[in-house]
C-alpha cells in the first residue's frame, strides 16, 4: 500500500446521497479475486449502458476526470454490504480519498485497509465541495485537515492507528508482521 501523507488533487463530484457499494462495483464483479483491472467497473451500472458502450455524460467518463484522485459524494456513501471490492474498484480507478459528510462504517474500515482515505466534513464544508465541480483541495492526513485552494480548511475524525497505517502504507496484518522482534522478545521472556 502506497504511504499517504498528502494529497493535493482536484476533485470529482458525485452528489447523490445513498450510494451503496453495489452502485459502487455491482455483485457480477465480486468473483474477481484481485484488485488490478476493477476500476474499469467502478460504477459500471452508471458508466455503460447495457450494450457496454461509455455514457459520455457520467462524470467518469469526462476529461475532467481523468487524474483526479479525490471523490466527493453525497450522504451515507457506501452504505449495503461488506465488500472489499468497492475500496478495491475506486482505488484501481485511481482515488485515494471519498469526502463526504457521512459514510459507512463497513466501507471506511474496508478503505482504510486498502489504502482509500474516507474523509468525513461537517455539512456546510459538504455542501461547499458539492457546489464546486473540480474544486482544488489538499487533504494533509498528518494534521488531518481539508484545504481549498482560497484557503479555507476543515478538520476531519480518524482514528489514531487507522491515521498511522495509512501513513505508512501498511494494512493491520503488515503493522503485526513488523513487530515480529518485539513479539520474539515477548515470547522468549515469557517462557
Amino acid at each position: 500500500m502506497e504511504p499517504f501523507r498528502t494529497l493535493h488533487s482536484r476533485t470529482v463530484v458525485l452528489a447523490q446521497q445513498n450510494i451503496d457499494t453495489d452502485q459502487i462495483i455491482p455483485a457480477r464483479f465480486l468473483k474477481i479475486t484481485h484488485r488490478k483491472g476493477l476500476g474499469r467497473w467502478a460504477f459500471a451500472d452508471w458508466r455503460y449502458h447495457p450494450d457496454g458502450t461509455p455514457r459520455a455524460d457520467f462524470i467518469l467518463e469526462k476529461p475532467e476526470a481523468q487524474g483526479v484522485q479525490v471523490l466527493v459524494a453525497g450522504d451515507n456513501f457506501g452504505c449495503g454490504s461488506s465488500r472489499e471490492h468497492a475500496p478495491w474498484a475506486l482505488t484501481d480507478w485511481g482515488f485515494r480519498a471519498i469526502i463526504s459528510s457521512s459514510i459507512a462504517d463497513i466501507f471506511s474500515n474496508n478503505s482504510i485497509k486498502n489504502g482509500l482515505l474516507p474523509v468525513r466534513v461537517n455539512a456546510a464544508f459538504h455542501q461547499r465541495l458539492l457546489a464546486e465541480p473540480g474544486a482544488e483541495v489538499t487533504i494533509d492526513l498528518e494534521h488531518r485537515t481539508v484545504t481549498l485552494s482560497d484557503g479555507t480548511s476543515t478538520v476531519f475524525p480518524l482514528d489514531a492507528f487507522a491515521r498511522y497505517c495509512l501513513m505508512n502504507g501498511v494494512d493491520e496484518l503488515e503493522f503485526l508482521l513488523g513487530q515480529e522482534e518485539a513479539i520474539a522478545r515477548f515470547e522468549e521472556a515469557r517462557t
